[in-house]
Parts: C-alpha cells; structure tokens; sequence
C-alpha cells in the first residue's frame, strides 16, 4: 500500500530524532517509511528498492537465527558489493554480531579474523543463506550493545577488532533522514568496500536521506567516469587514491559538470587535488546556460576506532582556503591536542588528536591490553594522529605520531612532504617513510608513481622538493615504482613501502 506523503515525512522524522536505533531495525523503519524507493542500483548487479532490501534482511535474520545463537559472531567474508551490508543488518536483526571483512584477504589473514571474532558462522556468499524462513521481529537489541566488530585494516600489525556501538555506527546518520525533498533528487556514484567503516556509513547514510546509490563492486577509474557522465550523477563518494586515479583516467577531459558533491574520506585529501575536481563540477545546471560555479567539496575525518566520522570539513565553491582541512568536530564528540607528556598545546602547536563521543569503540574484541593502550588513564581515545588547531577550531591535519621522521632532531612530517611532491605535474602519487642514518637517525625517503604516460627522474623530484621545502625535509632517495601498496580502502602500506628500500 503507497505510503502518503505527509505520513511519510513523519515516518521520516522518527526515524531522524529515534537516538535508540539499533542496526537490526535500520531497513524495516527506512522501509515503513518509503518502501517503494530505490536503494541501490548495483553495476552488473541487483537493483532494489527499500521494501525490497528490508523483506531480504528479515529473510536473512531468520536463517542467521536458525544457525547463530544471540551473542555469537558472524564473519560476512562475502565479495564487496552493496549484500554485504544487507547481511550484516540481518544478523544484527538476529542478535548476532556482525564482522564484515575483504574477501580478497589472504586465507591466514582470514583465518586470524575468524579465530580471534570466535565466530559461530562464516558467510562467504549471500547464496548461503536461505530467505524463506523470514525472522519477522527484530531479537531486542540496545543502542550501546556492541552492533558490529570492525577490524583494523592492519598497517601496524595483526588486524585488531574493534567493538562498535549501535549508536556509534548509526552516529547521527539517521539524522540524515531530515534532508528535505529538494536535495534528494541526486544519484550517488560510489565504488567503496563495505568491509570498511567507511563504506557503511557512507551507504547508511544516504539511504536516511533517500538518495539512490550506484555502486561499483569493484573499483575502476574509467568505469566509474562512465557511470557519472552517462547518468549525470550528482555525488561521488571515495577516497583520495580513488580521485588519483580518476584524474589519471582523464577526469579533466570528461563532462563531470553534474556533480554538485564531491565526498572524500578515510585518508588525507591534498589541497591541489580537492580543488581540481571542485572545478570540475558545478552548483547548478540551468537550461540554456549549463553549468553555472563551481561544485562543493566536502571532507570527513575519522578512524574504525570512532565507528566513522569525527570531524568534517565544507569546502564552499570561490573558498578554497577551507580545503584541505580536517574540519571541525561534528557534535556530541570532545577533543583536545596533547604533546608527548599528555599535556594539552595552545592554538597552532601541533599535537596529537585525542577524542571522546558515541563513536569511539568499547574496546579491541579479546584484547585488554591494546584496549588499555587505545585509552588515556582519563578516558580518551588516543588516535595517534597529528593535528593542529586553528582560528574558529578548525584542525589541520599534519600526520600519524608514528610517521614523524625525526632527522638531526627536526620533525620530517611525511604528509607535507608527499603532498609537496604530489605537486609535480606528473606525479601520480607519493609515499614517504623515514630509513635509518647512523649520523642522524633517520632520513626521509620516498617513493613515487608517474601519471600515465609520463617520465619520472629521481634526482629531478629531488630538485623539485628542495624548491618546495626546507632542505632537511627533501628525500634522500627517490623511487619510482609502478604503484603504491594500498590497504582495502586505499591507504598507502607504509611497512611495505619501507621494504622498497631494503638492502
């Protein structure tokens, strides 16, 4: 039965101001609200509405029910697409909780995972599970119950797995839920893995404010152009490697002016590139005139540990000084910048990023002294990341703690580097790590990737870094490689970059 529109929109402002939503629940309410809308339309894959996903998750919950007892761990090892969600809201609706992982894992990486979640079922594809024995009513779950474990993609060791709320993943995203009718009229291209916070939040929250998602399993830059010029998408959601590579597919030299946002998240956004792909895109398009400004750029900060974004920066079309900028703190979290004895540093002085709020995990699954660790003796959440706080609480982000390259006695932060070299033309992508130096314990190095078809010269990129930045900063050597080792999301495997310095 079609739902009425005013009895919509009130279906739609429980859903946005109900703090006690628990994922379980999530696709029935957005489904009593609008079951009829489009969700998702999966590139060589499904297309569904909202009714239509909320019928599958309860079909799902029954089976998970049948197998998992309330309480017990559910690894959803499922390929990336848009069913993975799908399947860890249905074993939430069946008082499990869920992991969802990269299939693409190596099988020790996965059998670390499954052993340590203790898990009582492994989902390795949604055919597994039958859907005709449907649940019917959600197993009662409290928003501060543990919702999902995510884990650490693993940079800096064995992936840990981190307990998040209910309430810590949904995060607000509900709220979402309030976006009026006019700006529900976009589609959003998005090609992000479902295994990572990111992708969740970024889905969940769409699908509250009612915008249809065209997702991309698998990314590819060419293809996921394709998708925005052919449907004249109006978002795009990724992540800076993502835009990397787009530019490198020829960004530039497609009709990108229907995006009116682009998102970005996960890992630092260069400056450059925002404003490059803000141009791109437009404000508006109108008839007999075409793309009229420029389009809004838009970054979130965040971590698995904070189940997502902390902190989020607009960059406004004809402002680009705001981009680049980690943002100011969304509402309901608390943060302060330390130096190394735990002191708090004034305006300006960089310091590490610690912060309190609904996202931060309860802890690491079965580990108490790294969950110990992630935790100051007061209660807030070390996230080992460098930042610097600016006019009107804006941070500015200068790096993770454990990338600082201490030559001589001067801090070599890695990101100022990598991004000063990024400003080459044809530099695709830098990666910079510090290598020990008997004389000044350490000196930094970098290593490089060209833009398709162009030449890279080591000891030119030299040259061009010592233009850029004081002389202790330039790399000491240079290397240019094929492509970078990247994490799931993207992020650069700094440990494995290392090792293209070895010997």
């Amino acid at each position: 039965m079609p739902v009425i529109p005013g009895r919509r929109a009130l279906r739609r402002a429980r859903i946005a101001l109900d703090d006690d939503l628990v994922l379980g629940g999530l696709m029935e309410r957005l489904a009593e609200a609008d079951p009829d809308r489009v969700l998702v339309d999966e590139v060589d894959g499904a297309r569904r509405t909202v009714g239509e996903a909320a019928a599958l998750v309860d079909g799902w919950a029954g089976a998970v029910a049948e197998r998992v007892a309330p309480g017990g761990m559910v690894v959803v090892a499922t390929p990336n697409g848009y069913d993975q969600l799908l399947l860890c809201l249905a074993a939430s609706r069946a008082g499990a909780v869920p992991a969802p992982v990269n299939d693409r894992l190596r099988p020790a990486e996965l059998e670390h995972i499954v052993d340590d979640a203790d898990a009582a079922l492994v989902v390795r594809s949604p055919d597994e599970l039958p859907t005709d024995s449907p649940l019917g009513t959600a197993h009662p779950a409290d928003a501060g119950d543990v919702g999902a474990v995510f884990y650490t993609s693993g940079t800096t060791g064995r992936p840990k797995g981190a307990e998040l709320t209910h309430r810590g993943i949904l995060g607000g995203l509900n709220r979402a839920a309030l976006v009026p009718a006019l700006g529900r009229g976009e589609e959003a291209v998005c090609g992000l893995p479902m295994a990572h916070i990111m992708g969740v939040a970024v889905a969940v929250g769409l699908a509250c404010a009612s915008i249809p998602v065209r997702f991309l399993p698998r990314f590819d830059a060419e293809a996921v152009l394709d998708e925005i010029e052919g449907r004249r998408a109006g978002i795009f959601v990724g992540v800076p490697a993502m835009y990397r590579m787009l530019l490198d597919a020829g960004a530039e030299d497609r009709d990108l002016g229907c995006v009116r946002l682009w998102l970005s998240g996960a890992d630092a956004m260069p400056a450059a590139l925002a404003d490059r792909f803000s141009r791109m895109g437009g404000l508006a398009t109108l008839p007999g005139v075409g793309r009229v400004g420029r389009a809004v750029f838009a970054e979130g900060y965040g971590m698995v540990e904070t189940a997502g974004g902390v902190a989020a920066r607009v960059a406004l079309p004809y402002l680009p000084d705001a981009v680049g900028r980690v943002g100011v703190p969304l509402p309901g979290y608390r943060t302060r910048v330390v130096d190394p004895e735990g002191t708090e540093v004034g305006r300006g002085t960089v310091g590490e990023l610690q912060l309190a709020g609904p996202g931060v995990l309860k802890g690491y699954r079965g580990d108490e002294d790294a969950s110990r660790g992630a935790f100051t003796d007061d209660g807030w959440l070390r996230t080992g990341d460098l930042v610097r706080r600016g006019p009107l609480g804006v941070f500015t982000f200068e790096g993770r703690a454990k990338d600082v390259i201490v030559r001589g006695g001067y801090n070599v932060y890695a990101v100022e580097v990598e991004q000063a070299l990024e400003q080459h033309p044809d530099v695709a992508e830098a990666a910079v790590v510090g290598l020990p130096d008997d004389r000044l314990g350490e000196v930094p190095a970098a290593a490089v990737t060209a833009r398709s078809g162009a030449d890279l010269d080591p000891e030119e990129l030299r040259t061009w870094a010592h233009d850029q930045l004081s002389s202790y900063k330039v790399p000491v050597r240079v290397v240019v490689v094929d492509e970078l080792p990247h994490s799931g999301t993207r992020k650069v495997q700094r440990a494995e970059v290392r090792d293209l310095f070895a010997g």
